[in-house]
């Protein structure tokens, strides 16, 4: 068996030692040609295309822990899989021994302490399917098939951010396998230091296991849902999301976006592929307020679908799921801004009309309130100065479209980021993106972080991330 080390070398495994590996695994260690081989290495994003030399799809901390120790003696290249949902592809690597955590689902709720458990394979939807049974929920992001681990590690938004933060201001626990294959508790109090880094730096220190998260009574019954209207509205439709944001109650939460129509059934099919401007709204309040809240939204102009009602949190949690699904290609730029300047809509605008795919989208997510509250130093997502987040979802079928469709969401990009506040979002960053733009995701923190993994990973032996070089 052919590996990757480290350090860039191939090297040969010989027999004897992945049969001792299989030993001290509970689950199955697959290769090549194995049956679910192909669906553990595959990933949502179909540009990525990595075909790890081992895939040990882990049972529970106890496997994690072989597989880091036998990294170790290998000095094989690791990567590590949740939900596999990342941009950039970052859970898969040519060569390595890949840990797929995607069977550790477990997900336990205590009530009295509104504190969920979540192991790291989790997906969004099943922690919110968990926690809705008790009228509780954390924080986490707007796609309910995203991992809940990657998320994390990486700061995470969605419709409770304006209320209570990033999804890593949430977390007031980890477990974590160190590269020395011990297993930890990070907190406010053991190893805050790693429990800092945690909490924005990514995958840079450990194997988390599992994650403690902060609960919030929810629903289950919100308003929430999606009004859409001709792109001809978009000037109009852009100036009444612009004003309603700014005077937002925290319970509310706008999401503006352009795109082709998709074959929705509550869009008139003489629209489908026709350009559309919609908002997307999540009231996490009374109900009734909420209605109150969106009446304006439903009442602007001729809509041409209105699916923004009463229902439930976990519905609303996985309304988007169709606009991503597994195995499409998928290229994204994005950037925090400040404020929605009438310059901004021109270009978004502009740029939403030249649009190449059916699929891609140009979307504006409300963020600001409770993060803007703490310092850049209470965790390393940092960018408390962001109130909106501008994203460029380029998403096509085809390999042939590539270069389009590459090409109008970097244009796009150009065009608008000299409106950013010079952060962006690390969980967005493409594969194709540098130091700089780490840089830009991390800022302050970014010092810090490299102190941290000098002290938690000294030989980088997690660096299949968006990595922080030791100091």
């Amino acid at each position: 068996m052919r590996a990757n080390t480290t350090d860039g070398r191939e090297i040969d495994l010989p027999q004897a030692a992945l049969d001792g590996f299989k030993m001290r695994l509970k689950g199955p260690l697959l290769v090549a040609g194995d049956a679910g081989y192909e669906e553990s290495r595959t990933v949502w994003n179909a540009m990525i295309d990595r075909k790890p030399a081992l895939v040990a799809r882990c049972l529970g901390t106890a496997d994690v822990i072989a597989c880091v120790q036998f990294a170790r003696e290998h000095q094989l290249l690791l990567c590590i899989k949740g939900g596999g949902h990342n941009i950039a592809g970052l859970a898969t690597a040519d060569g390595a021994l890949m840990l797929d955590l995607s069977l550790m689902r477990g997900v336990w709720v205590d009530t009295q302490r509104k504190v969920a458990h979540a192991q790291a394979g989790c997906l969004l939807g099943d922690v919110d399917r968990e926690t809705q049974v008790h009228g509780l929920a954390t924080v986490l992001g707007f796609v309910s098939l995203t991992g809940v681990a990657g998320l994390t590690l990486g700061g995470g938004f969605g419709y409770l951010t304006r209320r209570w933060g990033w999804t890593t201001d949430n977390v007031i626990g980890m477990d974590v396998v160190t590269a020395d294959a011990r297993l930890v508790r990070a907190t406010s109090t053991e190893h805050p230091d790693l429990f800092w880094g945690l909490r924005g730096g990514g995958g840079n220190f450990g194997v988390v296991t599992g994650i403690d998260y902060t609960l919030h009574p929810v629903g289950p019954e919100v308003v929430g849902g999606v009004v859409a209207w001709a792109a001809s509205a978009a000037p109009d439709v852009l100036k009444l999301f612009t004003t309603l944001a700014e005077k937002a109650p925290p319970e509310l939460t706008l999401v503006t976006f352009m795109r082709p129509a998709p074959p929705a059934p509550w869009l008139p099919k003489d629209m489908h592929g026709k350009p559309i401007v919609a908002i997307l709204a999540c009231h996490s309040g009374k109900p009734e307020e909420g209605e109150r809240a969106v009446a304006a939204i439903k009442a602007f102009g001729s809509p041409i679908g209105d699916v923004l009602v009463r229902r439930p949190y976990a519905q609303l949690q996985s309304l988007l799921d169709a606009t991503q699904p597994k195995g499409r290609r998928y290229y994204w730029k994005s950037e925090y801004l400040a404020r929605i300047e009438p310059a901004l809509c021109e270009r978004f605008m502009a740029r939403a009309a030249k649009i190449r795919s059916p699929h891609s989208a140009m979307i504006l997510f409300q963020i600001d309130g409770a993060l803007n509250r703490l310092e850049d130093e209470h965790s390393p997502v940092g960018n408390r100065d962001a109130r909106y987040v501008l994203n460029i979802g380029g998403a096509w079928e085809q390999a042939t479209d590539d270069a389009a469709n590459l090409a109008w969401a970097r244009e796009a990009w150009n065009d608008l980021k000299a409106f950013s506040t010079g952060g962006t979002y690390i969980n967005f960053l493409t594969q194709d993106e540098g130091p700089d733009r780490i840089a830009a995701a991390l800022g302050k923190g970014l010092q810090r972080l490299g102190e941290v993994k000098a002290r938690w990973d000294p030989e980088n032996v997690f660096r299949t991330n968006r990595n922080i070089t030791p100091v």
